[in-house]
């Protein structure tokens, strides 16, 4: 006598997260944002941490030498700031090896959720909510879903500096005040080339060509 078995439907591949654990890149300026970060992945058996790091340049390094998911990034941060994160990661998009998804997790204003937005970023949370909700918004990141708060489609009013970070508006009124790029590496503790580095993606923000363009749009503003 003949056994027959009845054929076995082939494994479920359509939710790879269910087993294979979400692999994690953190930056953060905040040393204690970053721990409490790595605690809170580390104890969900959904997620793996591969890197952290402290600013912008550290993380974008870091995903040219590792392997991870999804990206869970600062938007004030030291040498790159999320912003130039994001339009790095853009300029990369060509690139033969996968990028990691991007979640901004920052206590800014919805302004930068827009600009996240629309420069790439696949999530958004802010730090007044429930550190909690980062996991689940993650886990969906890592699905392929964009995960980000009710935004105002009309668009902010607007004073051209609202989308400057802290840096930015720092170097803006040293500019105002005349001084050179060595001048404010000095006086704010930075290498010429960090300056510059600002300094260009403040020019882009504000939309000027040059230093004095920057600083007509500043003294433009007071007047108004």
């Amino acid at each position: 006598m003949t056994r027959t078995t009845e054929p076995q439907p082939p494994p479920d591949l359509t939710d790879l997260t269910a087993t294979v654990p979400i692999r994690l890149g953190l930056a953060d300026k905040n040393p204690l944002v970053l721990r409490g970060l790595q605690s809170l992945f580390g104890e969900d058996r959904r997620f793996e941490l591969t890197v952290s790091a402290s600013d912008g340049e550290r993380f974008l390094d870091a995903v040219s030498r590792f392997d991870f998911d999804v990206g869970i990034i600062g938007w004030v941060m030291a040498n790159g700031d999320g912003r130039a994160v994001l339009e790095a990661l853009r300029s990369q998009e060509a690139a033969a090896r996968p990028l990691p998804r991007i979640v901004v997790y920052t206590g800014a204003d919805l302004e930068a959720a827009r600009t996240a937005m629309r420069l790439g970023a696949a999530g958004f949370l802010s730090k007044s909510e429930p550190p909690e909700r980062l996991l689940d918004l993650v886990a969906e990141v890592a699905r392929g879903r964009m995960m980000f708060p009710f935004l105002d489609p009309r668009p902010a009013a607007a004073d051209p500096r609202a989308g400057l970070t802290a840096r930015e508006r720092e170097l803006l009124e040293g500019l105002a005040e005349g001084l050179s790029n060595e001048g404010l590496a000095r006086r704010f503790g930075l290498s010429p080339n960090t300056v510059k580095f600002h300094l260009r993606n403040l020019y882009e923000k504000l939309g000027a060509a040059n230093r004095a363009q920057a600083v007509a749009l500043l003294l433009q503003r007071r007047v108004d």
